[in-house]
């Protein structure tokens, strides 16, 4: 039956008639929500993820079984530690030549991290472990002469950055054991001395060094990646004294120690003469004259760390200049510059001097190769290489490398629109006259910083399903300056998802992208710029991946562990100001999600202690509620993102499935919006 013949014949009334009949199925529409097919499988949780074509399976295959090799510290011995995989989480490995065998040393179902080599006379190091990536890590003791592991903390806490005194006969840490909310730091002597906590002023502490003489220790309390403020502790009396913040506020890290004991090293954007600085410097102070040193004023980037060598002669820091690493190294106490030899392109790890001074071990990741441990030469000017980490078989050369391109946004900077930079990963193989389909991926933090390192996701994107792929660095990204940090704070939160809109209008103007097939993808802080693109752009993002996301910026800031609830309200604002809290309110993908109109997939871990499940669980929920499909995947063995191999792939196939469904082909997922 024709609905024409159920209309009232006059011309206005047939209009009312028609118009509530379409909010009525809009309505209905909106209250049936989409059918769920719930699976239970193991440790693992899936709505609607329908099962992995094994062609797909075959071809992620070998990009599944890239792995990389990070450097953890040197053994006593000459030795490196690393950190890589061999099953299924990564694990400590020691390495004694270039090239050599990896040893493998722990042997856990969880992964390790913190690995923290011990000095002088003792022979092993720390690393910490949780369970389930709840995030509540524990320190023990690894003995390389008897092979034996030690338990050193409580077993409840939350523990993290150890630090050996320069003697090896202390050991300081950061817990939360005292309250549960407030992250100490405790000192205790080593190897079997009672650790005590030394500084309890609340907040989050950690230890950054010990004096040569080990009575005192150089702290700093972090409140938020541009505030943060240094103290000394002296550690028979327990006395805290707070250094002095040029400006009262500034980002501060790194604080070092000289080996005489008569300056510190610091990483600092304090102000200067009285003027404000936009970047990180590494600084020198001298106490007892007064004397102060700009050490790297002439680099217009952030410095990303430093280190000193044990027998005081030299220094190392890594500068993070648009997103690539490069290491300086300065003779002591002159601060001259030595030359080193040429590094690869890449984003550089740890770094940190032999036992001797003589050489320098450090981490580099590339675009086109995965983490691996260099050794430097620094008297010889010589680069030798001590890892070769696997990439499943895949001919390396073949990897996509991304170029760097900057975007103009909505606002302005000297009267010039503002750029925004991006890497994009262009499918080398494209064929001309051919649009390509875009994944747009967005850093979580929102304090991060996408950088060129190897992205197996994206190779695989671009080598084998012909997608391109851009990492946008929006405003509130980190290595861009003290102001574009800034630009996202509490109410202006929405400005860096209009980056995400001035981006896909860049996408529009470029010949070879396909405006019409656009993917959002992004974890923690990304998997909220997910929801929020969706929310704002669902006619022209064609479907999203948000993994361990917030939701409701409001339900996340009561839900998260005490120990960074503050942490997070000193980036994201107050929940409890009724200002703040109608802020939320509109910007909320979660009261909002009548607006996301496109395909979404949400994957999350149960334990994740920073981004609760729930977040998850609230937006799939709603998003369902309008009728709109959703995937859901949640681990019950993993926290915030995933860390076991196993887990890792299944979701890595899931997601491609959905990409090839609502992304690459057809035009389905357009006419369900």
């Amino acid at each position: 039956m024709s609905l024409r013949r159920l209309l009232p014949t006059n011309p206005s009334a047939r209009l009312l008639a028609a118009a509530a009949l379409a909010l009525a199925c809009a309505a209905a529409h909106a209250q049936t929500p989409a059918p769920v097919e719930r699976l239970h499988q193991g440790n693992r949780t899936s709505e609607n993820v329908p099962p992995v074509p094994a062609e797909l399976l075959e071809r992620l295959n070998r990009y599944q079984n890239t792995r990389g090799a990070g450097f953890a510290g040197w053994s006593q011995d000459g030795c490196l530690l690393i950190s890589t995989r061999f099953a299924e989480t990564a694990q400590a490995h020691r390495v004694c030549a270039p090239l050599g065998m990896r040893e493998q040393l722990t042997f856990y179902p969880e992964p390790v991290n913190a690995i923290t080599a011990a000095p002088a006379g003792a022979n092993g190091f720390v690393f910490a472990k949780d369970v389930g990536g709840n995030e509540f890590w524990q320190l023990h003791w690894f003995d390389l002469g008897t092979r034996q592991t030690r338990l050193l903390t409580d077993g409840k806490s939350r523990n993290q950055s150890p630090l050996f005194s320069h003697d090896g006969k202390q050991l300081a840490y950061s817990s939360t054991r005292r309250n549960g909310k407030d992250t100490d730091v405790w000192v205790g002597g080593f190897p079997t001395g009672e650790a005590r906590a030394v500084v309890t002023e609340g907040g989050q502490w950690s230890a950054q060094d010990f004096s040569p003489d080990g009575k005192q220790l150089l702290v700093i309390k972090y409140v938020s990646a541009s505030e943060s403020y240094p103290g000394l502790v002296d550690l028979a009396s327990g006395k805290l004294t707070l250094f002095p913040v040029d400006g009262g506020k500034a980002a501060i890290s790194d604080f070092r120690f000289s080996r005489d004991g008569r300056s510190v090293y610091y990483v600092s954007d304090e102000i200067v003469a009285g003027k404000p600085q936009e970047f990180r410097t590494l600084r020198r102070h001298e106490p007892a004259s007064g004397k102060f040193d700009v050490l790297s004023a002439k680099i217009p980037w952030d410095v990303d760390g430093l280190a000193l060598s044990d027998d005081g002669s030299r220094l190392l820091y890594v500068s993070n200049e648009d997103g690539i690493g490069k290491l300086h190294v300065l003779s002591l106490p002159g601060h001259q510059e030595i030359a080193l030899p040429e590094l690869p392109v890449g984003a550089i790890g740890r770094s940190e001097f032999s036992p001797d001074g003589k050489r320098i071990a450090l981490s580099i990741n590339s675009a086109t190769s995965p983490s691996d441990v260099y050794v430097i030469d620094i008297d010889a000017r010589k680069l030798t290489r001590w890892t070769r980490s696997e990439v499943g078989g895949l001919d390396s050369s073949k990897f996509v490398a991304p170029t760097l391109v900057r975007y103009p946004t909505f606002d302005q900077v000297d009267g010039k629109p503002r750029t925004i930079p991006a890497f994009y990963y262009r499918p080398a193989g494209a064929a001309a006259g051919k649009k390509l389909p875009v994944v747009i991926q967005i850093h979580g933090g929102p304090e991060g910083q996408s950088q060129p390192t190897f992205n197996p996701t994206a190779q695989f994107l671009a080598n084998e399903l012909g997608v391109a792929v851009l990492l946008p660095n929006v405003r509130g990204s980190t290595g861009y300056g003290r102001t574009y940090l800034g630009l996202d704070n509490a109410e202006k939160r929405e400005d860096s998802v209009k980056d995400i809109g001035a981006l896909l209008d860049w996408v529009g103007k470029q010949p070879e992208l396909d405006a019409g097939r656009v993917g959002v993808y992004g974890g923690s802080y990304g998997g909220y710029m997910v929801l929020a693109s969706l929310m704002h752009y669902s006619e022209r993002i064609r479907a999203g991946v948000d993994v361990v996301g917030i939701s409701d910026f409001s339900t996340f800031l009561n839900n998260t562990e005490s120990y960074r609830r503050d942490l997070r309200r000193a980036e994201y604002g107050d929940e409890r100001i009724p200002e703040m809290k109608a802020v939320f309110d509109r910007i909320s993908p979660l009261k909002n999600a009548a607006k996301i109109r496109s395909p979404l997939f949400v994957a999350q871990g149960k334990n994740d202690p920073r981004v609760p499940y729930t977040e998850a669980e609230q937006i799939v929920k709603a998003v369902r509620g309008n009728g709109q499909p959703v995937w859901f995947l949640m681990f019950d063995d993993e926290g915030h993102g995933f860390q076991k191999k196993g887990n890792a792939d299944y979701f890595g196939a899931a997601m491609m499935q959905f990409w090839q469904q609502h992304l690459i082909g057809g035009n389905a997922a357009a006419g369900q919006r």
